[in-house]
């Protein structure tokens, strides 16, 4: 299946959200036994759009279906005879459009092996963990605009499709749902309303002119989760569980827990190891946000704060015990910290929480109080935090 950029892009400046101005169009429909889902929504799109909607030409079209849902598709949409996918271009001239075997994606189960239809839990796993993987390498090209049908297909096979957009969609990003009025809309014959007369065979044996048949587009909103993923979520390879998992954290309520001991912390149902040195930075702004403690201003920039120093420490000798201070630690604060020694535990401290929680970092970084001079706190109120030992699970143990 091919998924590298079309070869007659051309780079252009466009409106963030308007997907007709991007190199790459893509439209992406799943599929069963009817491929006249694509034809349909083809027309919808490029041919009879909306009153008072642009028409939005695909550059790239690719079709998600099961083995026999493929070979149905390739042989009515892309032979010779009938064609109706060329067809469809022809009498409406339209553009170029990429669209070839190679670009059915068959779904497969977990040996591999393509699915021939969608019926058990593992089977709707699979496709699920497939269509997400879709999905998201689509949305990580910035010059591409993402067209999405779920009018086709097991029921689940839409729900799926839908959600990955809702999970990684972008502002250019669209979804829909193609009606076909009666009597079109359960024969089998019909794939698009043609330019000139064509008699067909609709349900009943009756006789119906293609012609005249009426498409309508159903434009589906959508509320994009994408802000919530983590970034190695938006990069990597990632289940349908996983995303899903991810966003959810993301909309709950922040819930952190420091584990001193071990090292790590569990932030936005993540658990994670940090450094001693970030770790009891967190930890003394940590315990003022549980006691309701006001926000502190940094160590002065040149001149060694013991304050600073005798609270910092505290924290040092909770996570290292009878260890205590490494030497470099030691020497940085031997008459007190300053306020590079802050900036530099802080920032690292900040790096870490955005690399393993994306913009689900934000109520667990140190905030500065965007006010001059800056005092800085955690933010979240003194039942969001706590204290204990963290187990294999990510569970909190002991508060």
């Amino acid at each position: 299946m091919r998924l590298t950029p079309s070869p007659h892009r051309q780079e252009m400046p466009y409106a963030r959200d308007n997907p007709n101005a991007y190199p790459r169009r893509i439209l992406v429909a799943v599929t069963g036994l009817s491929p006249q889902i694509v034809t349909e929504t083809l027309y919808a799109l490029a041919v009879a759009p909306a009153q008072g909607a642009s028409a939005f030409v695909p550059s790239e079209i690719y079709l998600i279906t099961t083995r026999s849902g493929a070979e149905k598709a390739r042989l009515a949409l892309l032979s010779d005879e009938p064609g109706w996918f060329h067809r469809l271009c022809r009498d409406y001239a339209l553009p170029p459009i990429d669209f070839a075997a190679e670009d059915i994606h068959v779904l497969t189960d977990a040996a591999g092996d393509p699915l021939e239809d969608i019926r058990s839990p593992d089977d709707n796993r699979c496709a699920a963990d497939g269509i997400t993987e879709l999905v998201r390498d689509f949305t990580a090209d910035p010059d591409c605009a993402l067209h999405v049908s779920i009018a086709g297909g097991r029921k689940t096979m839409g729900f799926f499709l839908g959600y990955a957009l809702s999970l990684y969609g972008r502002p250019q990003d669209r979804l829909s749902h193609v009606l076909v009025a009666e009597p079109f809309e359960s024969s089998s014959a019909f794939y698009y309303p043609t330019p000139a007369s064509q008699v067909i065979e609709v349900a009943g044996g009756r006789l119906a002119d293609a012609a005249s048949a009426q498409i309508t587009l159903a434009d589906l909103p959508i509320v994009s989760l994408r802000h919530g993923l983590p970034e190695a979520l938006l990069t990597g390879r990632a289940s349908y569980s996983e995303a899903v998992a991810a966003a959810r954290l993301a909309l709950a309520p922040p819930q952190l827990t420091i584990d001193l001991a071990g090292r790590r912390i569990r932030a936005a149902g993540k658990v994670f190891a940090l450094p001693p040195a970030e770790l009891a930075l967190l930890s003394v702004f940590a315990r003022r946000a549980l006691r309701g403690e006001p926000p502190l201003p940094a160590p002065p920039k040149e001149v060694p704060d013991a304050e600073w120093r005798k609270r910092y420490r505290v924290e040092l000798h909770w996570i290292n015990g009878l260890l205590g201070e490494s030497e470099r630690t030691e020497k940085a604060l031997r008459d007190g910290m300053d306020g590079r020694y802050f900036s530099s535990r802080l920032s690292k401290l900040n790096e870490t929480l955005n690399r393993q929680l994306g913009p689900a970092a934000a109520p667990y970084r140190i905030s500065n109080g965007s006010k001059r001079p800056p005092r800085y706190c955690l933010t979240l109120p003194p039942s969001a935090v706590g204290y204990g030992e963290i187990d294999a699970a990510g569970a909190r143990a002991e508060d």
